[in-house]
């Protein structure tokens, strides 16, 4: 692709194309080449105006943005940001939009709100950018085949170890992409797994809905992380949207600790704060994972990771929506093991059920 990324606003608030059409106009690697007022519009759009990335409202009056995104995603592999209300019948909505293979979403201020309209135009310019890059890899549901297929992508510098000498811990950071990417991770891992603790950067009241439409499907069970919650075997935390969350101890109990401190990292839940945390509480004994995502969140906490000596693995360029965060994290030579998603869980239970330790577990 070259030159400005064309794209197609597709809202159903007149004042809402406006006005996201008039910010996103003003980055210049954006040309905004086009809107629509509901799904009904959008192919024939599509067709005359051949835009790069397209952003959806989930909610529009006639044909609504989950009606007109399968035909969108099958049939033209355009990416595309679903525009969401701050409700929770919006976040569900959203949810199901990401599982129909959007790519990543923003929440729509209320209508007025100016300030707020401008700081969503920054960061959907970002995401725009981000993702207009990887319409080959589009949907993101279509993994690569199966682990036997294909071996493992290793880093081509020494590892730091072949595996883990026990685990304890497994953390957990993803960003744009990552809802589906840690749904298919999560959805192989058995009851008898470590505690696992997770950032997916989500704004406040999606990361509830995603905790439990992830318990839902998961033999794991699931949930939007609580202050003082114990990290068990068998379960997931996952950093509510508003909060950073860190690992500490409380005797010889591993608990979550929410904290309402600046974003790090433009973000809030941080995963960097999470994995920083991790490596300083848990060590060696813990396992970093670091997915799909922009930008480069927990790069440097993962490398953190590596030198207190724990086992550490990010998701490979092939099978990310965003080679962020991953590519980042291998820069700061932070990562022991590059690979395809698909292997992800298969090397998760390998590595931390044939620990020392954990056949109590069993």
């Amino acid at each position: 692709m070259s030159g400005k990324v064309r794209v197609l606003v597709v809202d159903d608030s007149a004042l809402a194309r406006r006005m996201l059409s008039d910010m996103l106009q003003q980055n210049p690697g954006i040309d905004v080449v086009g809107a629509a007022q509901d799904g009904s519009f959008v192919i024939n759009k599509i067709k005359t105006l051949q835009p790069d990335v397209i952003t959806l409202d989930v909610e529009m009056r006639t044909k609504g943005g989950l009606e007109v995104l399968p035909e969108i995603v099958q049939n033209y592999r355009i990416p595309v940001i679903m525009v969401s209300a701050q409700t929770k019948r919006g976040a569900q909505a959203t949810l199901k939009a990401l599982e129909l293979g959007a790519l990543d979403f923003v929440t729509k201020p209320q209508a007025g709100d100016m300030r707020s309209f401008m700081e969503i135009g920054d960061v959907l310019a970002q995401k725009i950018l981000a993702v207009s890059r990887s319409a080959r890899r589009l949907p993101l549901r279509r993994v690569p085949p199966p682990a036997s297929t294909r071996p493992p992508s290793i880093l081509r510098r020494p590892l730091a170890s072949s595996s883990p000498s026990r685990v304890d811990v497994i953390a957990l950071g993803a960003s744009t992409g990552g809802t589906e990417a840690i749904k298919q991770v999560l959805m192989q891992l058995p009851e008898q797994i470590p505690g696992i603790v997770i950032v997916q950067h989500m704004p406040a009241g999606f990361t509830q809905a995603f905790a439990q439409r992830l318990d839902s499907l998961c033999r794991i069970a699931v949930k939007e992380a609580e202050e003082g919650d114990e990290i068990l075997p068998g379960r997931a935390l996952i950093a509510p949207g508003s909060h950073h969350m860190e690992v500490v101890r409380v005797g010889v109990k591993r608990k979550v600790r929410l904290l309402d401190t600046p974003p790090v990292n433009r973000h809030r839940p941080s995963v960097d704060v999470l994995f920083f945390s991790v490596a300083e509480q848990i060590g060696r004994r813990a396992m970093g994972v670091l997915l799909t995502g922009m930008g480069a969140d927990g790069a440097d906490g993962m490398r953190f990771l590596k030198d207190q000596g724990a086992f550490t693995v990010a998701q490979d360029e092939e099978t990310c929506v965003v080679f962020g965060m991953p590519k980042e994290a291998v820069k700061r030579d932070g990562v022991c093991q590059l690979l395809p998603l698909q292997q992800i869980p298969g090397i998760l239970v390998n590595a931390t059920l044939s620990s020392p330790g954990l056949s109590k577990m069993a």
